[in-house]
């Protein structure tokens, strides 16, 4: 068997796949826990925004981060055109606004009073304990997703060194607060 270049991403994939099934793929990634964000940005036709459980932090010097957005997501198109991004890191406190942000794309903006804008222009949600402003320095796309790295410009962080909510955890289909293991 040999490996076969997808023309669109150069990225190499066996010739047979068939030994691994989208289900058994996706219920094994259930398994890998991760920090539930909510990226927003604006767009000519409005506020735009979306849940992302793929935030990474890549390099320090400079500060860079990712996020993948599938390109079957509504927001996608926006993403693609948008310059800058608000990553919020949501707090435990805040799971009705991971609902929101996976709902359908006109519910997402529709209550006022969860959020205000920059002077930038992109959409900031209230009380999220951490936010990442950051403009879009690569889209990467890759398989069935794009991979989007930004260049963090500013930084907001209300935590003090100590939080005063957890993160919100995302697991196995479910989100999960962390609790300490001890010292």
């Amino acid at each position: 068997m040999t490996d076969a270049p997808r023309p669109e991403t150069d990225l190499r994939v066996p010739d047979d796949l068939s030994g691994i099934t989208a289900e058994q793929y996706r219920a094994s990634m259930r398994h890998y826990p991760a920090g539930v964000t909510v990226v927003t940005l604006s767009s000519p036709r409005g506020p735009v925004g979306f849940t992302a459980t793929s935030f990474a932090s890549l390099s320090l010097d400079p500060p860079l981060v990712s996020f993948n957005i599938a390109h079957t997501s509504s927001s996608l198109s926006a993403m693609l055109d948008a310059a800058s991004v608000v990553i919020h890191f949501l707090g435990e406190h805040q799971q009705h606004l991971a609902h929101r942000f996976s709902r359908t794309a006109e519910e997402r903006f529709t209550d006022r009073s969860l959020w205000t804008t920059l002077d930038t222009g992109e959409p900031v949600l209230h009380g999220t304990p951490i936010w990442l402003r950051a403009t879009v320095h690569q889209l990467i796309p890759i398989g069935d997703h794009t991979f989007v790295v930004g260049l963090v410009t500013r930084v907001h962080d209300n935590t003090d060194e100590k939080p005063a909510a957890a993160p919100l955890l995302y697991y196995n289909g479910r989100y999960y607060r962390p609790t300490a293991l001890g010292s």
